[in-house]
């Protein structure tokens, strides 16, 4: 695939985006209590952006830290976003959106899709959880669904925003497993998944090659495995 988007997979459903313009982009950036997230990974200090599923623990991770110490922007839904600046996160960093909404930056916009999922930070209700489009201006369109189980509306996601790769979630338990993950990918209808969410901690028993499989059986959608840190897209 031609791009010149750079992208790691740092474990569970965190990601490390690198637009063409240079912008670093973190997506649920649950790094440092992350036992699949590697040393190098779990501190970043050369951060542009973050952008936020839903409000779980496992996904917000280390934002608060990251955005002290680099003063990046986090995008989040409303609800969430409210949440974080009550625990510190400073109203200049803070860009609020909700379901539908597009939010236009440098040379990249994101939009907020629907997630079947709940959404809770610091015991409070955090809004309810999305998926990202992430759509780079004159390139590919990275669609993160966050976590979810399976459900119609992604069949127009599919159509209309015409993603090039999606971070699917397979591990069961609290979201769907490998068999409803792949028949997303045919709902879909992208070129390339990259599976999410499983085997960071015992009760996420769903696995990529039962993804893999099932992926084949199901659509013409190729899966691409990377390990925890290993970049999986750009030179």
């Amino acid at each position: 695939m031609k791009t010149n988007i750079k992208a790691w997979w740092l474990g569970h459903s965190a990601f490390r985006l690198e637009s063409p313009n240079g912008q670093v982009i973190y997506i649920d950036p649950f790094l440092s209590g992350n036992p699949k997230t590697p040393d190098e990974f779990k501190t970043p200090d050369d951060v542009d952006f973050i952008l936020l599923t839903h409000g779980h623990e496992d996904h917000v991770g280390d934002t608060l830290n990251i955005a002290k110490e680099t003063g990046c922007t986090v995008v989040a839904q409303v609800e969430l976003s409210h949440l974080l600046k009550k625990n510190g996160l400073e109203e200049d960093q803070a860009v609020e959106f909700n379901k539908g909404g597009t939010i236009h930056f440098d040379d990249f916009s994101v939009t907020l899709v629907s997630a079947n999922h709940s959404s809770s930070f610091g015991g409070e209700y955090a809004g309810e959880a999305g998926g990202l489009v992430i759509s780079f201006e004159g390139d590919i369109c990275f669609y993160h669904l966050g976590d979810t189980n399976i459900f119609t509306d992604l069949e127009i996601y599919g159509e209309m925003y015409d993603p090039h790769i999606i971070a699917v979630p397979i591990g069961d338990y609290y979201t769907m497993g490998p068999q409803e993950a792949a028949m997303c990918c045919e709902m879909i209808g992208a070129k390339v998944a990259v599976p999410i969410h499983y085997g960071t901690f015992p009760v996420l028993t769903g696995t990529a090659e039962e993804f893999k499989k099932f992926t084949e059986d199901y659509s013409e959608t190729e899966v691409v495995i990377p390990e925890p840190g290993e970049q999986f897209l750009g030179g």
